[in-house]
């Protein structure tokens, strides 16, 4: 029987999520997901993060950004843990950000357009759910 660990670690565990560690080292919220919780991760795989353009990370990482990429990276996260048996009863979900995900599940589970891929990866803290996109909160209309 495998030991469970927590979200933080079971990411850093699985080499198709080594560019979301990354990035959630960079944006400082390896503690707050070791030890909060329960959350549920709707985590790009490294093939989603492919997809974005080199510069737009390269220009996340930059200091005077970690605002917009704590805000990215909490955009994928939903408090609570919620299981894909759950997912396909919701239309919308709120994020530790503040907007609202976008839920489909005609065909298959959709988020925002991201196919769920990987379902119920449990750990101790909560769930992670591979997703095939980075997902992009809407421009805050707050910030001014």
């Amino acid at each position: 029987m495998s030991e469970k660990l927590n979200l933080v670690d079971s990411l850093l565990r699985d080499p198709q999520f080594s560019s979301l560690a990354k990035v959630l080292t960079d944006a400082g919220l390896v503690e707050q997901f070791k030890e909060a919780g329960p959350f549920t991760i709707l985590a790009p795989t490294n093939d989603a993060f492919s997809k974005v353009a080199p510069d737009q990370l390269t220009d996340l990482g930059k200091p005077e950004n970690k605002k917009k990429l704590v805000d990215l990276l909490k955009y994928h996260v939903v408090p609570g843990k919620v299981m894909s048996s759950d997912i396909v009863k919701l239309t919308t979900a709120k994020t530790l950000q503040g907007q609202d995900i976008k839920i489909d599940a005609s065909d298959g589970i959709k988020i925002n357009g991201a196919k769920l891929q990987t379902r119920n990866v449990e750990a101790t803290n909560g769930v992670i759910h591979a997703i095939d996109t980075v997902l992009a909160p809407a421009a805050a209309a707050k910030i001014a």
